[in-house]
C-alpha cells in the first residue's frame, strides 16, 4: 500500500503543474493571441500563393482557397479542447464527457467552415446548393448538441465520487497517469500527422484515430473504477457513460446529416442516463433510508 501511495504521489506531483501551467489565464491569452496572428499570416501566405509570388515549392504546399485559413484555425483551437480535455479526465466522468460534447459541437462547426473551402472564390449559390446544405446540418448540429450540453451539465449532481470508504486520492492519481499517458499519445500522433504535409502523403485527420484511443481510454478508466466504486450503480453509470463515448466516435466518421443524428442521440442518452442515475436512485435510496 505504501509502495502506491509513492506512486500516487509521484503521478500528482507531475501532473498538477502541467495542469496549472495550461489552465493559467495569462497562457490562454497568449494563445489567442497566436490564434489571431496565425489566421492573419494564413491570409496573407495564401494572397501570395494566388498572385503567384511565392517560391514554387512552397506553393505546392499553400491552398488557394483563402477560407482554408479558417478551417486551420479552428483544427487549432479543437488541439486547444482536446488537451483541455485530457487534464479533465481525472474529474468525474460527467465532466469529461461533457467536455466531449463541446468537443463534437466544435467538431461539427469546423466541419461546417470546412465546405466553405470547396467553394469558388467569390462564392456563389450556383452549383453549391449541397454544400450549402451541408452547412446548415453541421452548423445547426452544433448549435442543438451544445444546448443540449448546457441542459445535461444542469442536470448534474456531485455524488459522483462521495461514497465513504473510497481511496478517492488512489481513484484520482490513477486516473491523473492515464491522462499524462494520453497526452503523451495525442502529441505523438499529431506529431505523426504534421509530417506527412511536407512528404505530400494524404493524412487523415488524426483526432479521429485518437477518439478510438479515447474510447479505449474511457474503457480502462470503467475498470479502474470497480476496484474503488464496487457498487452496480456506479458501475453501470460509468459504462454508459463510455458507450455514450463510442456513439460520439461513431458520429464523428459518419456522413452528414447521420452524423448530427448520432451526436444529438448521444448526448440524449447521456441526459437520460443522468437523470436515471442521479435523480431517480437517489430517490429510491432515500426512499430505502426512510423506511
Amino acid at each position: 500500500m505504501a509502495v502506491m501511495h509513492r506512486v500516487y504521489d509521484r503521478i500528482t506531483f507531475i501532473f498538477d503543474p502541467l495542469h496549472n501551467f495550461y489552465e493559467h489565464e495569462q497562457l490562454h491569452r497568449k494563445l489567442s493571441a497566436a490564434l489571431v496572428l496565425l489566421f492573419v499570416v494564413n491570409l496573407l501566405v495564401i494572397e501570395l500563393k494566388r498572385r503567384q509570388l511565392l517560391p514554387a515549392p512552397l506553393a505546392e504546399l499553400v491552398p488557394g482557397n483563402h477560407f482554408y485559413a479558417v478551417q486551420a484555425a479552428f483544427s487549432l483551437i479543437l488541439v486547444l479542447e482536446v488537451i483541455s480535455l485530457i487534464f479533465v479526465l481525472p474529474c468525474s466522468f460527467s465532466s469529461s464527457l461533457g467536455k466531449q460534447f463541446e468537443i463534437l459541437s466544435l467538431i461539427l462547426i469546423r466541419n461546417a467552415f470546412k465546405e466553405l473551402s470547396y467553394f469558388p472564390e467569390p462564392i456563389t449559390y450556383l452549383g453549391n446548393e449541397e454544400k450549402i446544405l451541408h452547412i446548415l446540418s453541421n452548423g445547426f448540429g452544433a448549435l442543438l448538441i451544445f444546448g443540449l450540453l448546457g441542459l445535461y451539465y444542469k442536470i448534474q449532481t456531485r455524488t459522483e465520487e462521495s461514497s465513504h470508504g473510497v481511496d478517492l486520492y488512489g481513484f484520482v492519481a490513477a486516473k491523473k497517469g492515464i491522462s499524462l499517458l494520453l497526452l503523451s499519445a495525442f502529441f505523438v500522433m499529431g506529431g505523426y500527422s504534421v509530417t506527412k504535409i511536407p512528404a505530400g502523403q494524404e493524412q487523415a485527420d488524426f483526432f479521429h484515430d485518437f477518439y478510438t484511443l479515447l474510447i479505449l481510454t474511457d474503457i480502462l478508466i470503467v475498470l479502474i473504477s470497480q476496484c474503488f466504486h464496487p457498487s452496480a450503480k456506479f458501475v453501470f453509470r460509468n459504462s454508459g457513460y463510455a458507450l455514450a463515448t463510442l456513439m460520439i466516435r461513431i458520429a464523428l466518421v459518419a456522413p452528414v446529416y447521420f452524423n448530427v443524428l448520432l451526436g444529438s442521440a448521444a448526448i440524449g442518452f447521456a441526459i437520460c442516463l443522468s437523470l436515471v442515475s442521479n435523480h431517480l436512485f437517489a430517490e429510491t435510496k432515500a426512499s430505502s433510508s426512510a423506511l
